[in-house]
């Protein structure tokens, strides 16, 4: 029997958001798996519900792996895909295998040659980059900053020296609760002339994409705390 598909399905990153980012082509096909893997089970079939599921939940087979998951183990995730089953994979927020635990299962069903298919959805990275002004041709994304202030000092003077150095956009994020923190350390970082790109809340009703020089952050710091935010540091060389 040939291999089933893994698909990449995308979810909206904010709720009452679903018609705006997720192609009616997706309600279609989540309409026709029955097999799931997921980063959080709860939040997944929530977004399911919203993204127009008819298929009682019930009948789901839904596993998770997260950041947690034993990685020695992911044959168990791949018995639907072996019998000829399609298998959805979603992450916790945006698109699965970025930023995502979901790529160690990406990177397995290339081994196993079995057919991955991703789909068109909402990028937290991209959207920021779009809305920023900084340079779209070259650009990192540097994940999650250390938790140490000290060594979170010195990560954050090493991305402003890459962004002049290569005139490369730096992206990274934090947990959103430590965001106020992140913050102010670039702030107290950088230099004064930096530019700075604050995105967060992308695609809700109160998102916020704006880009400053520190100086000009400095006299009104924004309130990012639980704000899902994206942080771009960008200096022309």
């Amino acid at each position: 029997m040939a291999f089933g598909k893994l698909y990449l399905i995308p979810v909206p990153l904010a709720d009452e958001t679903v018609a705006a980012v997720i192609p009616l082509e997706q309600s279609i096909l989540i309409n026709q798996i029955k097999h799931y893997v997921v980063e959080n089970e709860k939040t997944a079939r929530r977004w399911l519900k919203y993204m127009g599921l008819k298929t009682p939940q019930s009948e789901l087979d839904i596993l998770v792996f997260d950041k947690r998951s034993n990685k020695q183990q992911l044959a168990s995730y791949f018995k639907a895909l072996k019998a000829g089953n399609d298998v959805g994979l979603m992450s916790e927020a945006g698109c699965p295998g970025v930023a995502d635990p979901g790529a160690e299962l990406v990177a397995e069903a290339h081994r196993l040659g079995i057919e991955v298919v991703p789909l068109v959805g909402p990028s937290s990275i991209l959207l920021a980059l779009m809305g920023s002004g900084f340079n779209g041709q070259s650009f990192a994304f540097q994940g999650y900053l250390p938790i140490d202030r000290g060594a979170r000092a010195k990560r954050i003077k090493e991305l402003e020296g890459l962004a002049e150095r290569l005139n490369q956009t730096q992206l990274f994020i934090e947990t959103p609760f430590r965001n106020n923190q992140v913050l102010d350390e670039v702030l107290r970082s950088c230099h004064p002339q930096t530019p700075l790109c604050i995105a967060c809340n992308l695609t809700s009703a109160e998102e916020f994409i704006k880009t400053k020089t520190v100086a000009e952050w400095k006299i009104q710091v924004p309130e990012l705390h639980k704000k899902p935010t994206i942080f771009l540091l960008y200096k022309r060389g």
